[in-house]
């Protein structure tokens, strides 16, 4: 076989490869220009960070999009778009965005919170929500006779939950016959708080209760432990709430160290 033979001969071998090398990069040829693949390997990989990872069967959702949007960008271009002054302020504006976003992810990364964090946080909640619970009922009105009468009523044989939706001035609990559910003393206002805590279970109080909201009448239905859900329950919000609040010391850290003129 003469050199001029073995020539041509690797010359079409090489022409029939190069297409499938070509073919191999791009996804499409839209309006005669190439697509490459790396678009739809960065949009599955955005897709993956913020949580969505690409499946197999999801891969020609990528391909239509990218495609699509190559169509959109071409005519954007055709029109000038890509050259106004509007469209580099909201590039600008983009690019801004984009970086301050990775600096944030970046701190995060380097910075986690441990499971040893959340579970010192749960700690201090534990200890300061701990002891007992009490379920108690009101009725609140704005005059310290009116609770007199309701309390000589209740003494009389009337049913306070009848007399809390017909007289009590608090929104929240009147209608439900003054019931205010499950809650540690120290949710209350301390007037309120300490006549509660003095009943008997099933007592109500002797004398009107005053507060800043009005006059109490105050029925103590139950006492219990405090029920707090398992650490394993509220970690994943702890955790959340940790990175928020060590994100927003981050930031304000930088905005003190900066000298602004």
């Amino acid at each position: 076989m003469n050199r001029t033979l073995m020539a041509a001969l690797l010359a079409a071998a090489f022409a029939s490869f190069a297409p499938l090398s070509v073919s191999a990069q791009n996804i499409a040829i839209v309006n005669g220009k190439a697509v490459p693949t790396a678009r739809v390997d960065a949009l599955a990989q955005q897709l993956a960070k913020a949580g969505r990872p690409v499946t197999p069967e999801m891969q020609g959702q990528l391909r239509e999009e990218i495609i699509t949007r190559e169509v959109f960008l071409q005519e954007a271009q055709k029109r000038g778009l890509d050259v106004t002054e509007d469209f580099r302020i909201q590039m600008d504006l983009a690019r801004q965005s984009l970086l301050i976003r990775e600096l944030f992810n970046d701190y995060q990364q380097k910075n986690p919170v441990t499971d040893a964090d959340a579970k010192a946080e749960y700690d201090k909640f534990a200890a300061a929500n701990g002891g007992k619970e009490y379920k108690a009922r009101h009725i609140l009105v704005e005059k310290e006779a009116e609770a007199k009468a309701i309390i000589a009523s209740l003494k009389k044989g009337g049913k306070f939950e009848e007399i809390a939706k017909k007289s009590s001035k608090d929104p929240g609990s009147g209608a439900n016959g003054g019931d205010l559910d499950w809650a540690a003393a120290g949710s209350y206002v301390k007037e309120f708080s300490d006549a509660m805590v003095a009943l008997e279970k099933g007592k109500t109080t002797e004398t009107p209760v005053k507060s800043q909201f009005g006059y109490h009448v105050i029925r103590l239905d139950d006492v219990r432990e405090a029920q707090l859900p398992k650490f394993e329950e509220v970690k994943p919000q702890i955790l959340q709430q940790l990175q928020q609040q060590k994100l927003a010391q981050f930031q304000q850290d930088l905005r003190a160290k900066a000298r602004i003129e």
